[in-house]
């Protein structure tokens, strides 16, 4: 069986508070936004993270990782942004939608650079590919949502 490098455990921790960052985030923006579809969407992109983060967590133990709790400064301060945006924003939900379209593809770049990884353990890439696979086929159904006007 093989076991990660001190540098993939971190990846993979990283990886995992992005998710959690990401579950906030949705879940801020569905607060913030009224459109019953876009609601909906990001509702379910917040439970989808939320099985993600335990799927990561139950892969990292599995190979006796330390698990790295909360979300990242930066989450903090883009959920901040969303909810600036939210305010003086005359089109929020259009602006919510975006910011949640350059998060999901920054969230597929990041998964990209943990399974070029060489060591990864065929059930960590199998889980992360399978992740990053839901994240982009949900991304290119997105394109109905960007037509709120």
């Amino acid at each position: 069986m093989s076991t990660y490098t001190e540098e993939v455990g971190k990846k993979l921790n990283s990886l995992l508070e992005k998710t959690y960052d990401a579950e906030k985030g949705f879940k801020k923006a569905a607060e913030n936004v009224e459109h019953a579809a876009l609601k909906s969407y990001f509702n379910e992109k917040a439970q989808e993270r939320y099985n993600f983060g335990h799927e990561l967590k139950s892969e990292l133990v599995s190979f006796n990782q330390d698990i790295d709790k909360g979300g990242s400064l930066t989450g903090q301060a883009h959920r901040a942004w969303m909810d600036v945006k939210s305010l003086f924003s005359a089109d929020d939900e259009e602006s919510m939608l975006e910011e949640a379209i350059r998060g999901e593809k920054s969230a597929i770049e990041e998964y990209q650079d943990v399974l070029n990884e060489t060591t990864l353990p065929t059930s960590t890439k199998s889980l992360l590919a399978s992740q990053k696979n839901t994240i982009e086929y949900g991304l290119s159904n997105i394109k109905k949502l960007e037509d709120l006007r």
